[in-house]
């Protein structure tokens, strides 16, 4: 992807910005359990792998990645979501506040476990993954308690992500409630979709599917340059949003706008050894290029960058702002 050098150099000079904005991040919040060994033999008692674990390590996953990736790139946040009354519960809050950041906006639902997604990695791939979770609505109370939270906060917040995992915590109630508090404020609201929910959507500033998301939310396989054409374009009139962002993994992305214009943006990753995490570092990038001043086509472009930093690592990643400082500089002295 080449880009003008005056247009990086105002990427650059907007990323330097990002300190001065604050985002409001709400959604299903889980915790991220990686086990870490070598295989050498098969078991003898099913045709699977023997993984010898050396090391656990546990990194924010699911709404709590989005804040990692906000407070990488320098962002101040306020997270909205719902943790269990447990052991894991307590390490998230404890890891979120060593990151610096609040944690008033998270409630603890009792009878919910935290959700843990456990994945085993051997010789730098993932084996298995194992989830444990509850994904039910959560409680009317518990609802009003995180939107009570975010009344009381929205005079400082700057941009509105919601990380909807499909957990219970983004609802049709919930999307309508945030409407109303923002009420006629310019404030962006960029949705991570889960297909089923696509209706809920109405309106918002824009939807970023992934190609399988987008695939269930049109019914439609993605096979052709037509049909990614095409499903965009369904989303945003199913949707009213006035733009969508179809990410494709290593391939490219495709930003879609209200006044018809389509943006092919290809990838910049170097390597691809883990997409895990990627779409929230794309839509953390986003939302802060866009607040600092960028228009949605540069921020979509940054966001690009900011993704092909993350999947050249395995695990869920969080992408720096001088790292992405420093690739887009490098793209300068390469053009």
């Amino acid at each position: 992807m080449v880009l003008p050098d005056s247009e990086i150099q105002k990427m650059v000079k907007a990323i330097h910005t990002f300190p001065n904005y604050k985002v409001l991040v709400i959604g299903d919040i889980m915790m991220d359990e990686f086990l870490w060994g070598e295989v050498s033999r098969i078991s003898p008692e099913a045709p699977v792998p023997i993984v010898k674990v050396e090391k656990e390590t546990f990194l924010l996953g699911g709404a709590a990645n989005v804040v990692n990736n906000l407070l990488g790139l320098k962002g101040r946040v306020l997270l909205a979501g719902v943790i269990g009354s447990d052991g894991m519960g307590r390490r998230l809050l404890r890891k979120l506040r060593s990151l610096g950041t609040t944690t008033e906006g998270i409630v603890s639902e009792p009878g919910r476990p935290t959700a843990i997604k456990t994945r085993v990695i051997a010789h730098q791939q993932q084996v298995v993954r194992v989830d444990r979770e509850i994904a039910a609505p959560i409680k009317p109370e518990t609802l009003r308690s995180i939107m009570n939270i975010i009344k009381d906060n929205i005079s400082q917040i700057q941009g509105i992500i919601v990380s909807d995992y499909g957990k219970g915590v983004v609802s049709q109630e919930l999307i309508v409630s945030l409407k109303k508090i923002v009420g006629g404020r310019s404030i962006p609201i960029l949705v991570d979709p889960k297909p089923d929910n696509i209706r809920w959507y109405d309106r918002v500033t824009l939807i970023k599917p992934n190609r399988q998301e987008a695939e269930s939310a049109v019914g439609k396989k993605i096979e052709s340059q037509e049909d990614l054409l095409w499903a965009g374009r369904q989303l945003l009139k199913k949707t009213r949003c006035e733009s969508v962002l179809i990410t494709r993994g290593p391939e490219s992305m495709a930003l879609f706008l209200k006044n018809k214009k389509v943006e092919h943006i290809p990838t910049v990753a170097q390597k691809v050894f883990d997409v895990s995490g990627a779409g929230d570092t794309v839509i953390a990038t986003l939302m802060l290029s866009l607040v600092s001043g960028m228009n949605m086509i540069q921020a979509c472009k940054t966001a690009n960058y900011a993704a092909g930093i993350v999947v050249g690592e395995v695990g869920t990643a969080a992408v720096q702002a001088g790292e992405l400082i420093k690739v887009l500089t490098a793209a300068i002295k390469k053009s």
